[in-house]
Parts: C-alpha cells; sequence; structure tokens
C-alpha cells in the first residue's frame, strides 16, 4: 500500500508540474509569437524620421512623434494625479484604519472599480470630465479618467508593500519614542519605496497602452500638447486608426512596435526594480 500511495504521489506531482510547464510554454510561446509578428512588419518602418516627425498627408506619410508626445504627457499627468491619492489611500487602510465593515467596504471598492471595462471608463470620462466639467478634449480630462481606472492597481499594490515591512521595524521606531506618522513617513514608506515604485511604473505601462479611455477623453486630433487643455492622440489611438481604416498598414505596423517597446521598457524597469529591492533585502 504505501508503495502505491508513492507511485500516485510521484505521479500527481508530474502530472501537476508538467501542467505548469505547459502553461508557462504557452504563455511565452503567445509573448514570442505577438513580438515576432509586430517586429516582423514594424521593424522596416522604424526609422529616425519615422519617430521624430510628423505624419502628414491623406494616408498620414512622415512619423508619429506628436502621438509619442501625446502619450508621455498624459501618461506622466495621469501618475502625478493617481500616486498621492492611491499612496495615501493605502497608507490608511494599512496603517489607521480599523479593520471592519468600511475597510471591507473600501477594498470592495476598489476591486470592483479595477474590474470596470476601459471603454465604460471612457464614457464615464466623456460624461464627467468632457461635458460635465468642461474641459473638452484634452490630456488633462484624459488623464482624470485614466486615474479612475489606474488608482485601485496603484493603491492595493502600495498597500500590499506596506504590510510586508516588518512589524519590528515599526516597534523599534516607536521604542525610541516616534509618532505614528513619524514611524510611517521615515520607516515604513522607505522601506516599501521599491515595490511601490514597481506598481508605480506598471501601472504607466498600462496607461500608455490604453486606447478606449483616451479617445473619449482626449479625441483623435494630431498634436503635440504644451498644455493640460490640449488635446492630442496617444499611439494606441493612432495606431487603431491606422488599422481600422487601412490607409497606412506600414505606419500601423511601426507605431505598434514602438508602443510594444515602450511598455516592454516599462515593464523591464519594474523587474529590474524589483530585483534590486530582494537583493537590497537579501
Amino acid at each position: 500500500m504505501r508503495s502505491l500511495e508513492r507511485v500516485d504521489k510521484r505521479l500527481t506531482n508530474g502530472l501537476a508540474l508538467g501542467v505548469i510547464w505547459l502553461a508557462a510554454i504557452t504563455t511565452v510561446a503567445a509573448l514570442g509569437a505577438i513580438l515576432l509578428y509586430v517586429v516582423v512588419n514594424g521593424i522596416g518602418s522604424l526609422t529616425p524620421a519615422f519617430i521624430f516627425t510628423w505624419p502628414h498627408g491623406v494616408n498620414m506619410e512622415g512619423g508619429i512623434w506628436p502621438t509619442i508626445q501625446s502619450t508621455v504627457y498624459v501618461t506622466a499627468l495621469a501618475m502625478l494625479i493617481t500616486t498621492p491619492v492611491a499612496v495615501l489611500a493605502a497608507v490608511y487602510l494599512a496603517e489607521y484604519a480599523v479593520q471592519g465593515r468600511l475597510v471591507r467596504t473600501i477594498r470592495f471598492a476598489a476591486d470592483s472599480l479595477a474590474s470596470v471595462p476601459s471603454i465604460v471608463m471612457g464614457l464615464f470620462g466623456l460624461a464627467a470630465f468632457v461635458e460635465g466639467a468642461g474641459l473638452k478634449f484634452s490630456v488633462l480630462a484624459a488623464a482624470l479618467a485614466l486615474s479612475f481606472l489606474l488608482l485601485p492597481i496603484v493603491m492595493r499594490t502600495t498597500e500590499e508593500a506596506i504590510r510586508s515591512v516588518p512589524r519590528y521595524a515599526r516597534w523599534g521606531s516607536y521604542g525610541l519614542g516616534a509618532t505614528k506618522w513619524q514611524t510611517v513617513s521615515r520607516i515604513v514608506l522607505p522601506s516599501a519605496t521599491p515595490r511601490i515604485t514597481t506598481g508605480v511604473i506598471l501601472a504607466a505601462g498600462r496607461a500608455a497602452g490604453e486606447t478606449a479611455v483616451v479617445i473619449y477623453t482626449m479625441g483623435t486630433m494630431i498634436n503635440a500638447p504644451l498644455f493640460p487643455s490640449d488635446g492630442g492622440r496617444t499611439m494606441p489611438v493612432h495606431l487603431m486608426l491606422l488599422a481600422q481604416d487601412g490607409i497606412n498598414l506600414h505606419a500601423a505596423y511601426g507605431t505598434a512596435l514602438v508602443l510594444v517597446l515602450m511598455v516592454l521598457a516599462f515593464n523591464i524597469v519594474a523587474r529590474w526594480v524589483s530585483r534590486r529591492n530582494r537583493s537590497m533585502q537579501g
């Protein structure tokens, strides 16, 4: 009987390990296929002139510089709005709030907000900010709408980062006579900063790749925005319009490649920050 149990355990373990490896290989293969497809079709368009010049003509010849500028602008502004609110909310939930019905309600609201489809958030931004607040199609309206989409991501990541700080660090601070806020601001938050930074970078990558939210709040005008009240066209919106109308597929693939490289850069930086954090803790 014991030998049969050992065989069963080995068989079960082998099957589970095989399924895990299959899932991992499938994920990597899918990512590789997408990257290969985009690179093969877009590498021919990736030139300095394509990146640093403006589109022109009926078929959108030329480059995508204003779309890059618009993407960076709206992403930076969205993170500037989201990060302080999300971090302060996470500090309240992790350090100050009494665990009860109110905290459960806030977490449920954050999880529900994270599950809202982006197109619904875009329609909300159109109604609330573009028309309701009178911001029109602008970088500010798009950043505010994106902040609602990114808020739960940054908030939950920050809360988990704060909870991962060892309790003895807090006890040592209290033992030296520090107040609650001094402990949070000088001990807890600096220790959790690397993981918080990782969450913020990943959220910025999500913002840079959004289409539905931005197209309803920022518009589709080819423009290099200087002020938050200016409109513009981000790279995802530009890519969607080029691919949907079929007017310039070479530019569409080139835009897709630049966008993929930008989002990939966000993820690589986030991974680097995470590994650096683990090595410092080790």
